[in-house]
Parts: C-alpha cells; structure tokens; sequence
C-alpha cells in the first residue's frame, strides 16, 4: 500500500521544539524501501494556485486561503498496512512538533497490478 504523508505544521511555533534530527527517522526507511521519496517544500509564500473559469486560467501567487496550519513537506510511504504507516509516522520529529495526514492512493478496481506485485 501506498501513503502520501503530509508533514503538517502550525505558523505559530510550538512552545518546546522538538529539534531531533530527521535524517534518524529517514535513513532505516530508506533503507528499508518504505520511504519512497520525501521533501521540504518552499514556504507557503512561494506557492502558486492555478484554476481554470469560463475558460481562462486564473492564478493567485503566495498564501491563497488565511490557515492556522501549512504543509511544510511530504514523503511516500510503501508499507504493508495503514498500522505500518502510522507507526513509521509516529516516529516522525513532526508527530511531536506538528502532525502528520496518512492518505492511502487511490486503487482504481480496473488498474493493471503493478510489477513485481
């Protein structure tokens, strides 16, 4: 099973920081295979928001939506359950800092299995 983990944190900062170094929580994963890809994403100021109405595309630079909390980064899990997932995030310097949001791939019911599956 696939997860997007988003790493969730608030623009107010926590009182006691949690500073652990992440590469701990990245290395064994990937090492392991069930850390995919992960990274930090620039600030929520450099983020570009594009939809399309009555045709024409609209874009809207920087922070789009007034939030309590942004995604600040994410990584792709490939684990066996939803348990293995949240027990890797749980892990995660953010679990005490921020939160982390587990969201499974969507499996669509006519999709060729994937090699090696």
């Amino acid at each position: 099973m696939k997860y997007m983990m988003f790493v969730v944190t608030s623009l107010e900062p926590d009182t006691e920081v949690d500073d652990s170094d992440v590469d701990l929580w990245v290395d064994p994963l990937d090492a392991a295979g069930k850390r995919i890809i992960g990274e930090v994403l620039a600030p929520q100021a450099d983020s570009t928001v594009v939809k399309v109405r009555g045709g024409k595309v609209l874009t809207t630079r920087g922070p789009f939506v007034e939030t309590a909390e942004v995604i600040c980064g994410f990584d792709i899990l490939e684990v066996d359950s939803l348990d293995e997932a949240i027990e890797i995030a749980s892990r995660h310097p953010m679990a005490r800092n921020g939160q982390l949001e587990l969201r499974p791939f969507m499996v669509w019911p006519d999709a060729e299995p994937a090699a090696g599956a």
